[in-house]
């Protein structure tokens, strides 16, 4: 792994649709690795990614696939090597899919979901026991011996990765390991407390009136089912004037009432009217990933996945309801 990558010198870096924190922390650190090697590095992602991870160093270079399309194209065919973080499927790529697979270079896969696409990648890092991709990336650099080298860049990076695929480590985050790493990285000189306040407390008041609104008249709270159901249409959007990054976190704000086990946030696409993002997430040992992929075309996680469906939001409604019935026995 470290022989290809010292010897690569135009490298890509690409992560899944609908990047999070994780997925665009990851990447940027991998960014930020290969140009203190001197390399040039790109990143690519297939859409737009949240307005509270812009603040992240390089964020502003990363390359929107459905935006710059013909550049992002070009990059990829001049790259001799492709690193792809945080996902284990190259369809998670959707609209960048071909370019990638098209390419001449080689392709590493670094990630931490389950069941990882063996032919997809000529190389593949996957722990799915690590709590993030960046997490992944820490010990991948330990093992390079490059973890006392890193940048306060490429350390902030791999920080906010963490920390949001984990909830600010509250959740999949009990290995001590974890905590080792977190005292490496602020060696390095990060403020690990300007960080939460860039990702958790920079909510517009658009994000603030759209959250009562949700709670309010949007939950459904399956009493029996220990269950909560929360929608948002593409119609509340333009109603409430949300921006990109607006709805991230609501599908956790169920949990927080007692007894809960399952939160579900049906979401319109944006980008493809008709379309609905499912968020799942759960507490304890309620399986997400499997219902994800059972019954709405996804994956993820055993308390954090998602998935998407081709219907109306009514539609989506009643399926999740079904998932739910199905479940009821872990559900109790």
């Amino acid at each position: 792994m470290k022989e290809l990558l010292d010897r690569s010198k135009n490298i890509v870096i690409c992560a899944h649709v609908n990047p999070d924190g994780d997925a665009i922390g990851s990447s940027l650190a991998m960014k930020h690795y290969f140009e203190r090697k001197g390399k040039k590095a790109t990143v690519i992602v297939p859409n737009v990614f949240p307005d509270f991870l812009k603040w992240l160093p390089g964020a502003d270079n990363i390359l929107v696939h459905t935006k710059q399309d013909v550049q992002a194209k070009a990059v990829i065919e001049a790259a001799d090597l492709v690193v792809v973080c945080d996902l284990n499927q190259s369809g998670r790529l959707a609209n960048m899919e071909e370019d990638i697979l098209a390419s001449k270079a080689p392709r590493i896969l670094i990630d931490h979901h389950l069941d990882p696409d063996m032919e997809f990648c000529r190389h593949i890092v996957s722990e799915p026991a690590m709590c993030a991709t960046g997490e992944v990336i820490c010990q991948l650099f330990t093992d390079m011996g490059e973890m006392d080298d890193i940048s306060e860049k490429e350390a902030v990076c791999l920080y906010t990765a963490m920390m949001c695929d984990t909830g600010a480590f509250s959740f999949n985050s009990n290995r001590p390991v974890i905590y080792e790493h977190i005292s490496r990285l602020l060696s390095h000189g990060i403020d690990k407390d300007l960080i939460y306040r860039n990702v958790f407390w920079t909510a517009s008041e658009a994000r603030l009136r759209l959250q009562g609104y949700l709670l309010y008249v949007n939950m459904k709270v399956l009493y029996n089912r220990h269950a909560a159901i929360i929608t948002l249409t593409n119609e509340e959007r333009r109603r409430f004037k949300v921006k990109n990054g607006d709805t991230e976190g609501i599908v956790n704000i169920p949990l927080t009432m007692l007894g809960t086990k399952l939160s579900i946030f049906i979401n319109e696409d944006t980008e493809h009217p008709g379309t609905m993002k499912l968020s799942l997430r759960s507490v304890g040992d309620f399986p997400c990933d499997q219902m994800a992929s059972r019954f709405f075309g996804g994956g993820g996680h055993k308390n954090a996945s998602g998935g998407r469906l081709q219907c109306s939001m009514q539609e989506t409604v009643e399926k999740v309801k079904e998932a739910i019935e199905y479940y009821a026995d872990l559900l109790k």
